[in-house]
């Protein structure tokens, strides 16, 4: 049997707290049930993290990362119309591929809510800081044009909207599309 260092045990932590928080939400989601997932006890996950905020800003970093990276990828070497086309496709394919990627970025929305309201700006100011990385990639993929990336995102989160719903592709609304 080959022993994962500390690194690739907190890794493994990040792709099971991923899929943990994107269906039980920050709230829903005990560390007991990450632990498992992974196969380490409680007292070692903290180890690794020092609470659940941690464990779940990591997530949300990498589940930002991933995202930002599909568009980084997919607008390569591309300008303007052929960029945004590229990376809505790439990110269709994305959330199609992995829907726990979708869900996490829905359950960041609902922790960052959910943590202002109860008065703590340091939650959302980080992972606004991811959000805002997601941003300038579009951004600057769209030849740093303002509305362009306006409308990529809103449209982004029309996508987002109707597949946690779970309207099929041959649904009407998906028409203007």
């Amino acid at each position: 049997m080959v022993r994962m260092s500390a690194e690739e045990r907190r890794e493994s932590v990040i792709r099971a707290a991923m899929i943990e928080f994107a269906r039980g939400g920050y709230k829903g989601t005990s560390t007991e049930s990450i632990a498992k997932r992974v196969g380490v006890s409680q007292p070692y996950l903290f180890r690794l993290f020092p609470g659940k905020e941690a464990i779940f800003l990591a997530a949300a970093q990498r589940c930002c990362e991933r995202t930002t990276e599909v568009f980084r990828a997919a607008s390569d070497g591309l300008e303007g119309e052929a960029a945004l086309h590229a990376m809505g496709t790439a990110y269709q394919a994305l959330i199609a591929d992995d829907p726990d990627v979708l869900l996490m970025q829905m359950q960041m929305y609902v922790a960052v809510a959910s943590a202002e309201a109860g008065g703590d700006r340091e939650f959302g100011e980080t992972l606004r800081a991811c959000w805002m990385e997601m941003y300038d990639t579009a951004r600057l993929a769209l030849g740093a044009d303002v509305s362009d990336t306006t409308h990529f995102l809103a449209y982004g989160m029309l996508i987002n909207v109707l597949v946690s719903m779970g309207f099929q592709p041959d649904h009407r609304v998906w028409a203007g599309f």
